[in-house]
């Protein structure tokens, strides 16, 4: 998975967060934890596809275009981060004389792509307004399992 999609994530619920007030790259990148040029080419992709406004100018920034509620995060997986679950190189060799070889990379791509496909599907039912409740909340769903799962081992004992 690469960074641009967690980037997107995060500036688009720290919009959310701010919806009357405009947010400059500079406020978001230090929010997100990375330079603001890093920040400004997701931005500048998220407002090539709608997801956000812009004004420009002194007190000019960033604005969401659509309801949070109505962004989901398959959408933006598929626009900055799809095809980025499968490895950049894969074993094997096509046209060798190894069975497992000449197969390994078709098949091992099938995988992959059924991989993305439930990936794709389980982030297009969580909205960014679903991020954002979470923050609000305090949530962390990791954390949580591994507390549960933590309890769960210590009861068995």
């Amino acid at each position: 998975m690469n960074s641009e999609f967690t980037i997107a994530v995060h500036c688009l619920v720290f919009l959310s967060m701010r919806s009357e007030c405009m947010a400059n790259s500079e406020d978001l990148s230090q929010s997100v934890g990375t330079h603001p040029a890093r920040v400004r080419k997701v931005l500048s992709v998220l407002r090539k596809h709608g997801y956000l406004t812009t004004k420009e100018g002194a007190h000019g920034g960033y604005l969401l275009s659509r309801p949070s509620e109505e962004i989901k995060l398959g959408e933006l997986y598929r626009l900055v981060a799809g095809g980025s679950l499968g490895p950049s190189w894969c074993s094997g060799e096509s046209g060798s004389p190894c069975k497992v070889s000449s197969n390994m990379q078709g098949v091992m791509g099938a995988i992959y792509d059924g991989g993305e496909e439930a990936l794709s599907a389980y982030f297009d039912r969580i909205s960014i307004l679903d991020v954002q409740q979470r923050i609000e909340r305090g949530e962390s769903p990791l954390s949580m399992k591994a507390c549960s799962e933590s309890k769960q081992e210590q009861e068995k004992s």
